[in-house]
């Protein structure tokens, strides 16, 4: 089976079992458990592509992700897609130097003891891990524990250890790192969800964060999802407003055209799905939820880094625009490198002499001679990057996305019950509305193919 693509249509498209928003792994993950089982299920995708905030693309002569990247065997829901389409993992470089930057200058050494200097910090932090998220696939386990730490940030965590103050600004930039935004917005339940799902080693976690990649791209293992499907998928497909009740979802995309459907899948990130009319209004936890956004809203670049060739690993401060730099790839009398910045206002990701000026700072003389980036926060139908929540989302509006609004369901990295702002969270959550909308099926006796008479009179 595989997908089946639309053009505009010349008449009222006919009703469908399901309707999904997006074609990113939540979306073709739901789509394949759906239609195997018998439902007809139509996905309204945006873009002109699947992944949704993956993208393999080509730039600095080669495959490169623009996107989510990493994938672990910690995280059971993407490892059990490799495996089921024969896909393995290639990983990234040892990096042979360390760079980073402490009492206002740029200092280099053995990557082992940098992470070493990150050991005690880290382990100080996320010490309460596992027993704040005893099960970190059912985070509200143990409810009143979350509820208290889902009242503070990551920074007001780190600014309650006894720690050195070059220790501090480390760990400080680290966290900033995979907040990929301000440490100031983000949950301290994040982190220690993070932690807990990998056994609470924040290490293992680490390796989980930015060491395998998926061999062939992110694209490979979408496109293998998507060829086992027969939904039909529509592009340019931008959806304008959801209207649900008891009967049926009718979704308008912007060329007028209404799609209805028995149910509704929306893999929309936070940010886009707060562009969104919906009728009736969403319940308020997921509304204030989607209108606050999360703290997900750096930066991601790929540049060219001329005169060096061995890998490296360096971490600028938590406020520059670019914080962390990753070399991935040698290219010939250069290397071809990944950076991370806090705040996608900060820098123009493809400025190679601005990316040049914040580098330069760790690696004298760095020269950048190509850029390859895309900007999710800016993308309309992103608004961006991967998914690291407030305090307060976790007890109050998780619970109320999981749970749904009728007939109208979500899924997506935002929403994971688990590896939340990874592709195994995407997946994971793709998985489990599907179930629960054959298990409704099931119940009410419908079965795949029917259609909505009275719905769509």
């Amino acid at each position: 089976m595989s997908l089946n693509t639309h053009a505009r249509p010349t008449a009222r498209p006919a009703e469908v079992d399901v309707l999904i928003l997006g074609a990113g792994f939540a979306g073709l993950t739901a789509a394949r458990e759906l239609t195997q089982r018998g439902l007809s299920v139509r996905i309204l995708e945006a873009r002109d592509r699947i992944g949704g905030r993956t993208w393999y693309a080509d730039g600095l002569g080669r495959g490169l992700e623009l996107g989510g990247t990493w994938v672990h065997w910690t995280q059971p829901y993407v490892w059990a897609e490799l495996a089921r389409y024969g896909i393995g993992t290639v990983p990234s470089p040892t990096p042979a130097v360390a760079h980073w930057w402490e009492d206002g200058g740029p200092r280099s050494g053995d990557p082992q003891d940098l992470l070493a200097r990150l050991d005690e910090p880290n382990r100080l932090l996320t010490e309460e891990a596992r027993r704040v998220f005893p099960e970190p696939f059912h985070p509200l386990k143990e409810a009143a524990l979350v509820e208290a730490a889902d009242r503070e940030t990551v920074a007001d965590r780190i600014a309650a250890l006894d720690l050195p103050a070059g220790d501090r600004a480390l760990l400080e930039t680290f966290w900033t790192l995979n907040v990929n935004g301000s440490i100031e917005a983000a949950a301290y339940t994040q982190a220690l969800r993070w932690v807990a799902l990998t056994n609470g080693d924040w290490a293992v976690n680490f390796e989980a964060c930015a060491s395998y990649k998926v061999d062939g791209g992110t694209i490979r293992l979408a496109q293998a999802i998507a060829d086992d499907t027969d939904a039909e998928l529509w592009f340019g497909a931008v959806v304008e407003s959801i209207e649900h009740d008891d009967a049926a979802v009718r979704v308008t995309t912007a060329d007028g055209t209404t799609h209805i459907a028995r149910h509704a899948i929306s893999t929309l990130p936070l940010a886009a799905l707060s562009r969104i009319r919906v009728v009736p209004e969403l319940p308020r936890p997921m509304h204030d939820a989607a209108r606050e956004g999360q703290s997900g809203l750096g930066t991601k670049v790929w540049f060219r880094l001329e005169g060096v060739t061995e890998p490296f690993v360096a971490f600028g401060e938590k406020d520059w625009p670019l914080n962390f730099f990753q070399g991935e790839y040698p290219d010939g009398d250069g290397i071809i490198v990944i950076g991370f910045g806090p705040d996608a206002t900060a820098i123009d990701p493809t400025a190679a002499p601005a990316i040049e000026a914040v580098i330069s700072r760790l690696m004298p003389g760095a020269r950048v001679t190509a850029v390859r980036a895309h900007d999710w926060v800016a993308d309309p139908f992103a608004g961006e990057t991967w998914p690291m929540h407030k305090p307060g989302y976790l007890t109050s509006a998780l619970p109320a996305f999981h749970a749904g609004a009728g007939l109208l369901r979500f899924a997506g990295s935002d929403y994971a019950h688990g590896w939340g702002g990874f592709i195994d969270g995407a997946i994971e959550s793709g998985l489990i509305e599907a179930r629960r909308i054959l298990t409704e099926h099931a119940a009410a006796g419908v079965h795949g193919g029917a259609r909505l008479l009275a719905a769509s009179a």
